[in-house]
């Protein structure tokens, strides 16, 4: 039996908010640079919120890993997750369905926002 093709997905991001000192989120690394392989027409990004606080806060993570997943342009999904990549596999494809709907945390958006200007920045 084969693996059915995964989407394509040019519009998502997928931004993993961690700490360096975080031995889980180091522990996820591997993972999610894995699952970045098979949805690669996507956007990884690992966002260390010590260095980048400004651009965090005023959104508070206290757990890690936690992972924003932004599709055309509007957050889908914010949370912590274990390090698993079935389950990170599975958000992903359904945060791509025709059907999800943007979340409606106000402040979430406006992160999922800052973070896709600063990283048009940075590709300036």
């Amino acid at each position: 039996m084969s693996t059915p093709a995964l989407p394509l997905c040019p519009d998502l991001l997928v931004a993993c908010l961690c700490a360096q000192w975080c031995g889980t989120c180091r522990d996820y690394r591997p993972l999610f640079d894995q699952l970045q392989a098979e949805f690669a027409t996507a956007r990884f990004v690992w966002v260390d919120i010590e260095d980048e606080a400004d651009l965090v806060d005023p959104v508070e993570v206290d757990n890690f890993p936690t992972l924003l997943v932004v599709a055309d342009g509007q957050a889908r999904f914010f949370g912590t997750l274990t390090p698993h990549i079935d389950t990170l596999r599975r958000i992903l494809q359904t945060q791509l369905s025709a059907d999800a709907a943007p979340m409606a945390d106000d402040q979430v958006q406006a992160l999922a926002q800052r973070l896709l200007q600063h990283l048009a920045a940075k590709a300036k």
